[in-house]
């Protein structure tokens, strides 16, 4: 499958290189203003309820709905969730932003993670609108969104990923890179503030071992993996990163992704034999840092138009 027909994409000044595109949203404190969202809300089935928030089109939409996947330490407030949603809504799509596990307001016992993919399986059950559903994640929600598109892709259409970590492995130790302190630091305070919530099942040894994890790597190995099945870091990354289940989609996918994003090596994308699939559609951007694509010549997103001719297709 081909990507859409987009034209290259072209950094808006002055967000030039991959730093800039990633954090411009935080520099200028970008605002997107949306209608009212009725919220929505998704059990789990052990005592934790994901929260939704759905946006409807004034037309009335007979587009398939769709549902946007934060990343890491987002939710669905998180400005390029909400820019999406705007795009999608001014094309003629309900929209609907999902929390995951203890993002946003929410409270909950558990944490999500890279490969809670059947948090989504128990979401778009309950959706499972007859007109179908159209996906998009985000960065660590891309992840889980293709894992779970692996695993069988129920009411989903279409599926688009947003700067995906296909190899958990490889993200973590560049996130952990000299060069990338800053970021790694701030994702690695607001993960331990949400461990350290009052809501959040850890128990005492747990909570103890907060105290020690210096990188995301620790975390990951010391919190994550124990509380979720796996033996340590290593084997969380190795079962729940999505590269090596690509094979498996059954459903159009749209793979966006920028070749300088300072998060996630190029490398992992450039190896993947794309011909393999038919149903994968990988556009890899020479610019764009880690879900920026603030392109120039129009004031949405580059990965949003992309993804909204891909969604429009045949």
């Amino acid at each position: 499958m081909t990507a859409p027909a987009i034209e290259p994409f072209r950094p808006r000044f002055p967000w030039y290189g991959g730093d800039l595109q990633t954090l411009r949203n935080v520099l200028t404190r970008a605002r997107v203003d949306l209608p009212p969202a009725a919220r929505i809300e998704f059990p789990m089935g052990d005592g934790d309820t994901l929260i939704g928030a759905l946006n409807t089109a004034p037309a009335g939409a007979e587009r398939p709905l769709v549902v946007l996947v934060h990343g890491l330490t987002g939710c669905a407030d998180s400005t390029y969730m909400r820019a999406s949603a705007a795009a999608h809504l001014a094309a003629g799509s309900d929209v609907l932003r999902l929390n995951l596990r203890g993002a946003g307001p929410e409270k909950a016992r558990f944490m999500y993670h890279a490969g809670r993919s059947e948090d989504l399986r128990r979401v778009f059950e309950r959706l499972s609108p007859s007109r179908g559903i159209h996906a998009v994640g985000y960065s660590l929600g891309a992840n889980m969104l293709l894992k779970y598109l692996a695993e069988g892709a129920g009411a989903v259409r279409k599926a688009a990923s947003v700067s995906a970590p296909i190899d958990l492995r490889a993200t973590s130790l560049r996130v952990g890179a000299p060069r990338n302190r800053v970021y790694h630091d701030y994702l690695l305070r607001r993960m331990l503030a949400d461990a350290r919530a009052p809501h959040a099942d850890l128990g005492p040894v747990a909570r103890a071992t907060l105290d020690a994890v210096r990188t995301i790597w620790d975390f990951d190995d010391r919190i994550v993996a124990p509380r979720n099945g796996f033996a340590d870091a290593e084997d969380y990354y190795a079962r729940c990163a999505a590269g090596p289940r690509l094979g498996e989609i059954r459903i159009p996918t749209l793979l966006v992704h920028a070749l300088d994003d300072p998060w996630i090596p190029g490398a992992i994308y450039e190896r993947v034999d794309w011909r393999a699939n038919p149903m994968l559609a990988p556009l890899l951007a020479r610019g764009g840092g880690h879900v920026g694509f603030h392109g120039a010549g129009s004031p949405v997103a580059w990965h949003d138009r992309a993804i909204m001719g891909f969604f429009a297709r045949a």
